[in-house]
């Protein structure tokens, strides 16, 4: 949503099914497609492979997760488009960025890292002050604890900005004001290499 609010057509491609996703979708596997379709009409890609193995939660879980931060790159690399790659603090990002929900007053610390092929402007700072107590909209757990969990599903997504996605698609999203802050410089840059 982000990126269309910064101007552009989005298109999203996944593997499980997403119901909910207001833009155009297709599912399968990204690497396949990727491969079997034209992607130099696209003028940028944003991946976000899985954070689970990376995830500092990862020790609570008896299921292994695939690593794919590394895949992911040498496939955006290898697109030679502009890009952006999310994840969550912990993945082995080189030259990144990191944004927080407090950063755009939102309700949630949702601390995300970024890595991109080319040069981000200035990235707001935390502002963990502004709701010392913020929502954790992470798994599907009910309230308590110091990260309070929503007390419902339109509380969760009103912490994140987001009002078409389910409880579990919220717990593993990240609000769209920061893809629209990526999106508006990603945009100035499309518009340069362009020209």
């Amino acid at each position: 949503m982000g990126y269309h609010r910064a101007g552009f057509d989005v298109v999203g491609v996944d593997k499980y099914p997403q119901p909910n996703y207001p833009f155009e979708f297709v599912q399968g596997d990204v690497f396949k497609w990727c491969a079997d379709n034209s992607i130099g009409s696209f003028d940028a890609i944003h991946a976000s492979p899985p954070c689970q193995a990376y995830s500092t939660t990862v020790s609570l879980h008896n299921n292994t997760h695939p690593q794919l931060v590394e895949p992911t790159r040498d496939l955006l690399k290898a697109t030679g488009l502009l890009y952006v790659m999310e994840n969550v603090v912990g993945a082995p990002f080189h030259n990144y960025f990191r944004l927080c929900g407090s950063s755009f007053g939102l309700r949630v610390w949702r601390h995300r890292l970024f890595e991109a092929n080319w040069e981000i402007g200035m990235v707001p700072p935390c502002s963990h002050v502004q709701h010392p107590l913020p929502l954790d909209v992470t798994g599907v757990g009910g309230p308590g604890g110091r990260h309070r969990k929503p007390s419902s599903l339109a509380q969760a997504q009103e912490a994140l900005g987001i009002d078409w996605m389910k409880r579990k698609e919220l717990s593993q999203a990240i609000p769209p004001d920061y893809t629209e802050f990526i999106g508006r410089q990603l945009m100035r840059e499309v518009l340069r290499h362009a020209a």
